[in-house]
């Protein structure tokens, strides 16, 4: 008998090669149901393999059911197998999505259509950290040690609020540098803010509620929301952070970014901050503060946090180091008041039982030994020499051509234009001198009134913050 299929294709050990040619070829009915298959010795004479290398492909076939054996007469197709619905070039099922995967899908492809695809030389991206200050060879220690010493007991499911000394470690820390009101219990670790976003919308809201949200205001947060399928709210932002005199009065909630807005970079000032925790007190509603990079501040003492100024247990309050170590590690954490905390925790349970917990136990020691405090500083140090880089550029080359918000904090300001342009146009000519700027039309809800564009500083250079400025100017 004739073999009529070839090995497989696939890279792999020859046994499987052979497997998958066979299995294939059953599937796209080349090999007819009870169609008697070769002897292992004639196949393997064929392939010219060992017959134990074809022993092996047919017991894997075997075990899966494709194939049977007949004792004295030999190997055949399954005639158990109903292939007669299954077709080589048969076209992909059109499966329905849910409501929420259907906005899914078309908000992370909004998202992606802005990216920029060309790489340009003076890219004032933001959003990111620099990771060339990173001390990478302590991380790297500390986590191979913490690898050697792993107990057994370390390497089944862990808790899921998190690690107990990362949780205290990261009270300790947010109580001095942000005076966040909290104990370890009410930390709870989760893979990002963006996580701890979507399980306080969970947790909390339910569909049709109206939740206020800064308009303009950071896109994840939106996304979540609508998805989840609440109303919402927009509340506009002055150079005092979110209009308290506009917010909503039927509304669950408000999420709002107080230590630099985004992306407009304004600051909510202690007036506000009060007006907003006097609003959820008398409509019983919920803040969430999202503190995602609350750790630079360039002018001043940092204004505290809105949670620590909260005496009934209103807020959530969440960080992140994604702006602070670097973004792959995704450990962010909620600090929840003590009557959510278990939702809370069921809620990450339910979603990914916990975050890594090597990772975990290598951020508490390196938060507890004092790295964490030494890397801020570098990083503080570093981007105020950068924001100076910037503002004097602009000062120079651009001068009263445009106006500036968000330069007293953060890792990223904005220039609004006093004339009249559009951002596509503008971002286009940008491209064309290699520098990459970002508009904020896309974080709005209603149609801004005026174009902006958004510059991050915290991975450049400050000669290339110069030069980038100087082609900008240019351009405006």
């Amino acid at each position: 008998m004739e073999l009529l299929i070839p090995l497989s294709e696939t890279k792999g050990p020859l046994f499987r090669q052979i497997y998958l040619g066979l299995r294939q070829a059953i599937l796209s009915g080349t090999l007819h149901s009870g169609e008697r298959l070769p002897s292992s010795r004639e196949l393997a004479e064929k392939l010219r393999v060992s017959r134990t290398i074809v022993l092996l492909a047919y017991d894997q076939l075997l075990a899966e059911g494709f194939i049977t054996g007949r004792h004295g007469s030999g190997t055949y197709v399954s005639t158990a197998l109903d292939l007669g619905h299954h077709r080589e070039n048969a076209p992909p099922a059109l499966l329905r999505l849910s409501r929420f995967g259907r906005y899914a899908e078309d908000a992370v492809a909004g998202v992606a259509a802005q990216r920029r695809p060309q790489l340009l030389r003076y890219d004032f991206a933001y959003g990111r950290t620099d990771t060339q200050s990173f001390p990478f060879a302590a991380w790297r220690r500390i986590l191979l040690r913490n690898e050697r010493q792993t107990e057994l007991r370390h390497l089944d499911y862990g808790p899921a609020a998190g690690n107990q000394d990362l949780q205290e470690a990261i009270a300790a820390h947010v109580r001095k540098s942000r005076a966040v009101m909290c104990g370890p219990s009410q930390v709870i670790i989760v893979n990002g803010a963006q996580q701890a976003i979507d399980l306080a919308t969970r947790v909390l809201l339910e569909r049709g509620d109206r939740v206020a949200l800064e308009d303009p205001q950071y896109r994840g947060t939106k996304h979540a929301l609508l998805a989840a399928g609440v109303r919402l709210a927009p509340v506009p932002v002055d150079h005092e952070g979110i209009v308290t005199s506009k917010l909503p009065a039927d509304a669950r909630a408000a999420f709002v970014t107080p230590s630099h807005q985004l992306p407009t970079g304004a600051i909510l000032t202690l007036s506000r901050r009060l007006q907003l925790l006097a609003w959820a007190r008398r409509k019983n509603a919920i803040i969430v503060e999202d503190d995602y990079d609350g750790e630079f501040r360039y002018e001043g003492q940092p204004l505290e946090s809105l949670q620590g100024l909260d005496p009934e247990g209103r807020v959530l309050y969440i960080g992140t180091f994604s702006r602070t170590i670097f973004p792959s590690i995704r450990i962010g954490y909620l600090i929840a008041p003590k009557s959510l905390v278990p939702a809370l925790t069921a809620a990450k349970w339910l979603c990914d039982r916990h975050a890594g917990t090597l990772e975990q136990r290598t951020l508490a020691e390196f938060i507890a030994s004092g790295m964490y405090e030494r890397h801020l500083h570098r990083l503080r140090r570093n981007n105020t020499l950068r924001r100076k880089a910037l503002m004097d550029a602009i000062h120079c080359h651009l001068r009263q051509r445009v106006e500036i918000t968000g330069e007293g904090a953060g890792t990223h300001i904005v220039l609004w234009p006093k004339r009249r342009v559009t951002e596509e146009t503008i971002i286009a000519k940008a491209a064309d001198h290699q520098v990459g700027i970002y508009g904020v039309a896309a974080y709005f809800l209603k149609k801004p009134t005026r174009p902006g564009f958004i510059l991050g500083f915290s991975r450049m250079k400050e000669t290339d913050i110069r030069e980038g400025i100087r082609r900008l100017g240019e351009v405006l």
